[in-house]
């Protein structure tokens, strides 16, 4: 098996695949780094209850530091994007606050989905990418990059070419894609669209499976570990590999049935998963 640092990838943990067994954030943050993970992908949900139990961010910070992770990425719903104005300066707000806090943990970035346009009908892409810009702006001045993310069950911004035009479109030097195996299925798009992604413009990839169902019928319960479906994911790395991307590979499940199983066993496997994945890719 490669060392760790000849992997070209790093490894992270999405602590929503654990969500059921209802572990605290610093039990989360202990289970990763015992099982080999690099990074973590925490909830804000998750660092606000840290707070509440009366958590101070420096004592997480320095927890996460000394048990060898980094922060790679986190997962807010501050609604950024919506058209309408003071709800979006209201998630504007919102997303300051939780990138402060990410910032006070180490973390380096944030997913930033459609949160409120989900389910609209229509959604100009250009006004997207002004607003993206923006969150852009406000991320650079909190040194955290917001990570423009595709929804797969959302009317907007389902497509990696919706994603990526108002990527492109903003602008701006931190603007980048959160891409994610199912969803891009879910979504309806092609795997083939990858070929035109430049591996700068992606840091971090969540990284699951799905069952051969139609997509209609896949919800986020159905994703599986990466390898036990039927995406194609060695090409996909492949893919993304050749393309210069050299990030994070952050394991996020949502199944029921691995929430009644040991959180470590569950870590251990996706994480395995994973290296084999990659091993197989680096022999090929």
């Amino acid at each position: 098996m490669p060392e760790e640092s000849k992997r070209p990838l790093r490894f992270c943990f999405n602590t929503s695949t654990i969500r059921g067994q209802k572990l605290k954030l610093e039990e989360s943050v202990d289970l990763a780094a015992r099982v080999g993970y690099q990074g973590i992908e925490p909830w804000m949900e998750e660092i606000t209850d840290y707070r509440q139990r009366g958590g101070q961010l420096g004592e997480l910070s320095r927890r996460i530091r000394d048990a060898g992770l980094t922060v790679d990425s986190a997962i807010g719903f501050a609604p950024w994007i919506v058209d309408d104005p003071t709800a979006r300066a209201k998630g504007l707000d919102e997303m300051r606050r939780d990138m402060d806090s990410l910032r006070e943990i180490g973390g380096l970035r944030i997913a930033a989905p459609p949160v409120g346009a989900a389910e609209q009908d229509f959604l100009d892409l250009n006004c997207a990418a002004d607003r993206y810009r923006a969150l852009l702006e406000l991320g650079a001045a909190c040194d955290v990059v917001p990570q423009l993310e595709l929804w797969g069950f959302s009317k907007q911004l389902r497509r990696l070419g919706e994603v990526l035009y108002v990527a492109a479109e903003a602008a701006h030097p931190n603007a980048c894609v959160l891409l994610d195996v199912y969803h891009l299925h879910k979504g309806g798009s092609d795997f083939a669209g990858l070929n035109i992604l430049h591996g700068g413009a992606m840091h971090v990839l969540h990284m699951n499976d799905y069952p051969a169902l139609d997509r209609a019928d896949l919800t986020d319960a159905s994703r599986v570990f990466p390898g036990h479906g039927v995406a194609p994911i060695e090409q996909i790395l492949r893919t993304l590999v050749q393309r210069g991307f050299c990030g994070t590979l952050s394991l996020e499940l949502f199944n029921p049935s691995y929430w009644e199983m040991d959180a470590e066993t569950v870590a251990r496997t996706g994480l395995d998963c994973m290296h084999a994945l990659v091993d197989r890719l680096a022999g090929s």
